[in-house]
């Protein structure tokens, strides 16, 4: 009987492994998941009627859209950097809440935008919030969760964070088929009102768990050379995405004989495998060497998938879309093993003295990867085909190399005894 409940108890655990989403027990993780939940979903409404609104209603240029937007990635990159030195000083908790009302009120903005000036403006406020939250939030994690639970915590985050962004989408659907300034109006409304109730669940949060252990200085983590090369090489991972969300549909429209519908599918087949895949692969990844392998492991399955995508330019309609149904299965494949590793070497890493500064920088370093994705994907694949995806793949499979041996000298490093590896130095490429 004892070793029939043992048995039951075990098969709990590895369901509690596989499950897409469930309530959690903890009350920040509970908070922080009804918090991204809405944020998501509102996130699924801007993918698809932003950039409608922006041109037929406030009556922009697509030109001057995407020069505002690139000025407000600018704005988004600095904001993730000084995010983490203003949690580190009042609360990871309050700059969280502070910047999910800022965005919100500047989606609400947009509403009332009727010029270029209020356009980038309002642009940049909302994306600088966007950068500032991204830090807080993974700060907040960094301190309430300890080992491998934070990982855990953040892959069924993104589980959920994934989820919802499918459901804003799919719930924009309406707006776009009514295709009205009004609806448009309304979307964007919707989606200000959303974000704006992302900050609900977080005020119930004790202010005292949110709040800073020590202050210390700014510049230690620039001063981490490690921390930094590994920051750098993940943002070079982080076009990952942009290969996907811009790469994908140019080339699939330009370039193969499948047809432009696919391209929906695949994202979809995208979404659906880093909800069910996310947190088994995270559950691999439990120290510093094994959070390098996975990184390596996902540049590989990157640089395959750039093979299969650069195939699919020369097959027919069905041979191009099985190639390509092949390409985004190890794209996400990638896509999680390098997400899973990337968190573990961003919180591993890091000094726990100084924790929002230095997520500060890993926040950075993602914010610059997809500010240049769009130009770097455009620039190699879609311009020069094969030979601009091999390119890309193998900038992928230097960044992951790179990684790789960084993660092995830094758990060599903690391997050490403390008479051999020596005192703690965050300003030292240790």
């Amino acid at each position: 009987m004892k070793e029939y409940a043992t048995s039951i108890a075990g098969r709990g655990r590895a369901w509690q492994n596989y499950r897409v989403i469930s309530i959690p027990r903890s009350p920040v993780e509970r908070a922080l998941m009804w918090s991204s939940a809405s944020s998501s979903l509102a996130k699924g409404v801007m993918f698809g009627v932003s950039a409608l609104y922006f041109t037929t209603v406030i009556g922009l240029s697509p030109a001057t859209v995407g020069a505002g937007l690139t000025a407000a990635g600018v704005a988004g990159m600095l904001a993730s950097f000084g995010a983490g030195q203003l949690s580190d000083r009042y609360g990871a908790r309050r700059i969280l809440l502070v910047a999910m009302l800022g965005q919100g009120a500047a989606i609400g903005a947009y509403c009332l935008a009727r010029t270029a000036v209020a356009f980038v403006l309002i642009a940049c406020l909302a994306s600088a919030a966007q950068g500032a939250q991204r830090t807080a939030q993974v700060t907040l994690l960094a301190r309430e969760f300890t080992g491998d639970d934070r990982i855990d915590v953040r892959a069924r985050l993104r589980v959920v964070t994934n989820a919802f962004v499918g459901a804003g989408s799919a719930l924009v659907a309406v707006a776009l088929a009514v295709g009205t300034a009004a609806a448009y109006t309304t979307a964007m409304s919707l989606a200000a009102v959303l974000v704006l109730v992302s900050a609900v669940p977080l005020r119930a949060l004790p202010v005292a768990r949110a709040a800073e252990h020590t202050r210390t200085s700014f510049r230690a983590p620039m001063r981490d050379r490690r921390y930094v090369a590994i920051a750098a090489l993940n943002g070079i991972i982080t076009i990952q995405f942009g290969l996907l969300t811009v790469g994908v549909p140019l080339w699939v429209t330009r370039h193969t004989a499948a047809p432009a519908p696919i391209v929906a599918l695949l994202l979809v087949l995208n979404t659906v495998i880093v909800m069910f895949c996310q947190v088994p692969a995270a559950r691999t990844v439990r120290d510093i060497a094994r959070a390098g392998r996975a990184v390596l492991i996902a540049v590989l399955l990157l640089m395959l998938a750039c093979l299969l995508y650069a195939a699919a330019a020369y097959g027919s309609l069905v041979m191009a879309t099985a190639v390509l149904v092949l390409a985004v299965i190890a794209h996400s494949a990638g896509e999680i093993m390098s997400e899973a590793g990337g968190w573990e070497l961003a919180f591993e890493l890091a000094d726990p003295r100084n924790t929002g500064a230095y997520q500060g920088v890993s926040q950075t370093g993602f914010a610059i990867g997809s500010a240049l994705a769009p130009a770097v994907v455009t620039s190699t694949a879609i311009n020069h085909g094969t030979s601009g995806w091999l390119l890309l793949g193998g900038l992928f499979l230097a960044a992951g190399a790179g990684t790789f041996l960084i993660a092995g000298r830094a758990f060599s490093h903690t391997r050490k005894g403390p008479a051999e590896a020596g005192p703690l130095s965050v300003t030292s490429d240790q």
